[in-house]
C-alpha cells in the first residue's frame, strides 16, 4: 500500500491540455485516458482500480478498448505509442 500512496502523487491531472488532445485523437474515452495516463506512470490494474475506485477487472477491460483502439497489444506498447504523439509535430 505505500507504494500506492507514493506513487499516487505522481500522476497528473487529466486537465493538461496536450494530453487531452493526444487521447481524443486516437479516439480515447476520459476513463479510458486515466487508465492509460495510471499504467504510464507504471501502476498495476490493482493500484489503478484502487486510484479510480474500480475493480481491477473493470481497468483490464478499460485496457483491452485502449489497445484495440490503438492497435497494439501490451501496456508498454500502449503508453509508449500514446507518448510519442504527444511529441509529434502534426
Amino acid at each position: 500500500m505505500a507504494k500506492l500512496c507514493d506513487t499516487a502523487r505522481t500522476v497528473p491531472p487529466m486537465d493538461d491540455a496536450a494530453s487531452l488532445t493526444v487521447y481524443r485523437r486516437f479516439g480515447l474515452t476520459g476513463r479510458e485516458a486515466e487508465v492509460l495516463q495510471a499504467v504510464a506512470h507504471g501502476h498495476s490494474n490493482a493500484e489503478i482500480g484502487l486510484l479510480l475506485g474500480i475493480s481491477p477487472g473493470t481497468v483490464k477491460k478499460h485496457l483491452e478498448r485502449v489497445y484495440s483502439k490503438l492497435d497494439v497489444n501490451t501496456r508498454l506498447a500502449a503508453a509508449l505509442k500514446v507518448s510519442a504523439d504527444r511529441y509529434r509535430v502534426h
